[in-house]
């Protein structure tokens, strides 16, 4: 009986996920990672300044000003792509090897993920975790890479 109960958990998440995939796709699964790691960031950065015994209510406010920036920026590069789009689906003799649905976007979600693990891996610091340096290496090659793939994309150097 247990084991039935069991597959149909797992029958009922995997249907539920699919069904979430089907909706918003693999941009959407990016957009819950990113605010899963914002959340996480703030909760474990505040668990850490409290840890260090410097927990105040005007860095909470700080960092929730910080996350609301990063989703006023996310906004802004949503409503650039839709532009695009726009442009590109409507300009006669404008058009694409590819079909443009989003692209700076995912862009900036990224970056902000990579930094955001890399806030998380700076509080592991504080709880007394070793972290590799190859990891902090890791995370700063991503973070170029991001960065490269952008300038490339508006000709910046």
């Amino acid at each position: 009986m247990e084991h039935n109960a069991l597959l149909n958990t797992k029958a009922a998440v995997a249907a539920i996920l699919a069904a979430l995939t089907a909706f918003w796709g693999w941009f959407g699964w990016l957009v819950v990672v990113w605010v899963g790691m914002m959340l996480l960031d703030w909760l474990i950065g505040s668990a850490a300044a409290f840890k260090k015994g410097k927990w105040s209510s005007a860095k909470l406010r700080a960092g929730a000003w910080h996350k609301g920036g990063e989703v006023v920026i996310v906004v802004v590069t949503l409503v650039a792509d839709w532009l695009i789009g726009l442009v590109v689906a409507n300009i006669p003799g404008i058009t694409l090897p590819f079909e443009y649905s989003v692209l700076l976007a995912p862009l900036v979600i990224v970056w902000y993920i990579i930094g955001e693990l890399g806030s998380l891996a700076e509080h592991a610091v504080t709880f007394g975790a070793p972290v590799p340096g190859w990891l902090v290496s890791a995370l700063e090659a991503g973070k170029k890479a991001v960065d490269s793939a952008g300038d490339k994309l508006t000709g910046d150097k």
